[in-house]
């Protein structure tokens, strides 16, 4: 390999992207072999030192843990509901209907739903704010921070793909407003409403893609960057302290 080419991977190996993703160094030594091991989330589930201050209930309020209850229980209501739901027009608007008042507890499943989901946005506006008050996005943590970025966004656009489902004059004009805004970016406007519903008017494709979105797509995303969100706390060396807290 020429001196060059080393040269360019050593330069782009020590960028602040790159050093922001991929923690460790090669495992050449006793030291980095250890440090890789007390690393690893299969064999540390934890960080290998906690500071005392991180457990205190003011340092996270639990936030991203309720974050992540009320995505298992939307996904849990979310299962159960699809037993009963079926993604076409009229249909939908009638298993929403018998929802409320023929299946047993159907009208506590779909209100569970509901509140969860509204739950879970204000969880994770809370937590993103908190953790933006207490530094979570200064290095080391700032590639956990873009990802608890996304995080939020995935979650809103949840909720939004949620809102046709029920397919009544709420979720209609809901969809017609919002697909309305998007069609008003620059460029890529117009192709996207056009993806989002199959055509130019909210009909069947539409609502058929809203829930491929809501029930397929948007569900296994978060799965993976929860899963990713996770295991770079560990990595980052647990959560975020103030300097203020930490002279404290």
């Amino acid at each position: 390999m020429s001196a060059s080419l080393q040269s360019t991977l050593k330069g782009f190996c020590n960028n602040r992207v790159w050093r922001s993703i991929f923690r460790r160094a090669p495992a050449r030594t006793n030291r980095t072999r250890s440090i890789a091991i007390f690393g690893n989330l299969f064999l540390h589930a934890l960080p290998v030192k906690v500071r005392e201050k991180s457990l205190r209930v003011r340092a996270t309020y639990y936030l991203g843990s309720f974050s992540f209850f009320l995505f298992v229980v939307l996904t849990l209501t979310g299962i159960m509901l699809m037993f009963y739901y079926h993604p076409a027009a009229p249909k939908a608007y009638n298993d929403m209907k018998d929802l409320r008042f023929v299946v047993s507890e159907g009208i506590f499943l779909r209100n569970l739903h509901r509140l969860a989901a509204q739950a879970m946005v204000l969880a994770v506006f809370w937590h993103m704010f908190h953790v933006f008050y207490r530094g979570g996005y200064k290095p080391p943590h700032e590639f956990n921070w873009v990802i608890g970025v996304v995080l939020l966004l995935l979650t809103l656009f949840l909720s939004y793909t949620g809102y046709l489902l029920p397919w009544d004059q709420l979720a209609f004009w809901a969809i017609t407003v919002g697909t309305n805004i998007i069609s008003y970016i620059p460029i890529l406007g117009k192709p996207t409403r056009f993806l989002l519903l199959g055509g130019h008017e909210i009909g069947e494709n539409a609502l058929l893609r809203f829930f491929v979105l809501h029930c397929v797509i948007l569900p296994l995303a978060m799965i993976v960057l929860i899963a990713l969100h996770f295991w770079r706390i560990q990595k980052d060396g647990g959560l975020t302290i103030r300097e203020s807290d930490e002279r404290k």
